[in-house]
């Protein structure tokens, strides 16, 4: 597991090659097997494969350079406000974004299990994604995901020192 994690690299261009439908239902199980505050599940997940609908989002992105729509794969990972019922604004502003990216991380270390390549993009308009996929007024997109077989091979970026990450209290 450790070798998968430091292999994952954020990959922005595709081959023009079909997921399989098994890799796709595994990629579906590691989303929702992800832990969420209170076993709420407070999150959704739209997978676009039509290329309308991905040219749209990508002008959504504040880069708006086209890797989404090279992806056979898009899938938007939305919060869902229903855990203000249970955890109020503090569920809704960050428990329910927690839930989100812990089931993302799920689902990107499976498809970097699979060969596939992945990248996270946050730098997007919220105001714009929402009429795209339609959404209602509970679900907030935060999170733009490309997925498919690479067609390139990005190079490991330098980490911090451990010592300015770790902080071992004994």
């Amino acid at each position: 597991m450790l070798e998968i994690i430091k292999s994952l690299r954020s990959v922005r261009k595709f081959q023009a090659k079909e997921i399989p439908e098994k890799i796709i239902d595994d990629l579906i199980e590691a989303l929702i097997w992800a832990p969420s505050a209170g076993n709420l599940q407070s999150r959704k997940f739209y997978f676009v494969f039509n290329q309308k609908v991905k040219e749209e989002l990508n002008q959504a992105t504040f880069s708006k350079r086209g890797f989404l729509t090279s992806a056979p794969l898009v899938i938007v990972g939305c919060t869902d406000d229903k855990i203000t019922t249970n955890y109020g604004e503090r569920g809704k502003n960050l428990y329910s974004i927690c839930d989100v990216a812990a089931a993302i991380q799920n689902m990107m270390l499976l498809a970097q299990s699979k060969g596939l390549g992945t990248c996270w993009v946050g730098a997007f308009d919220e105001t714009k994604v929402a009429p795209v996929l339609n959404l209602p007024h509970n679900l907030r997109p935060i999170v733009i995901m490309p997925v498919g077989f690479p067609a390139e091979s990005p190079k490991a970026p330098g980490r911090l020192p451990k010592n300015e990450i770790i902080k071992v209290i004994k």
